[in-house]
């Protein structure tokens, strides 16, 4: 099996637009063949790109599966802030604030709603005490992670959300 930092340099300019590819066995992305491209028997998973420029797709559960724990993580790499967790054997992304007042936190999580509903991927909000926000990520149709709960947690990212913050955003 090629590490990880063999894929890089062995998908670099496998695309015209200059994006660096990574290229892994069948086993690291598990999911089905007609979700990506092969190239040279390797399936090829570009993460590279900004994934807050990227769109979710509508998840089809006969062509999704969650990815596997090594994928997640090198995925994790492209969140800042954000950390994987295990629950009940579901990997979840997980990230938390601390917001100004009760009714900052319920701005927050009308900003990340509308983020939520334009993009049709939905997290689990939690307003824990007055001022404690936490988002769970995951594809709950295929029981784990998805490419989508990155971008979707990218996008979260990318809120401009320093008004509403009490102190520097907690997780990672």
């Amino acid at each position: 099996m090629l590490r990880r930092s063999n894929w890089a340099s062995y998908g670099r300019g496998s695309f015209s637009s200059g994006f660096r590819s990574f290229f892994a066995a069948p086993d690291i992305l598990n999911v089905r063949p007609s979700c990506l491209r092969t190239i040279n028997g390797l399936r090829r998973f570009c993460v590279s790109q900004d994934l807050s420029m990227k769109k979710c797709v509508p998840c089809n559960s006969k062509d999704m599966k969650p990815m596997t724990e090594s994928a997640a993580k090198i995925l994790l790499e492209k969140i800042p802030g954000w950390k994987l967790v295990n629950e009940d054997d579901v990997l979840k992304l997980q990230r938390s604030w601390k917001v100004k007042s009760f009714t900052k936190g319920l701005e927050f999580f009308s900003l990340v709603g509308d983020v939520a509903e334009a993009e049709g991927h939905h997290p689990d909000l939690h307003l824990v005490g007055w001022n404690n926000m936490k988002i769970d990520i995951w594809t709950h149709a295929v029981g784990g992670l998805t490419e989508n709960d990155y971008i979707l947690a990218a996008k979260i990212n990318g809120l401009e959300l320093h008004h509403l913050l009490r102190i520097k955003s907690t997780g990672k």
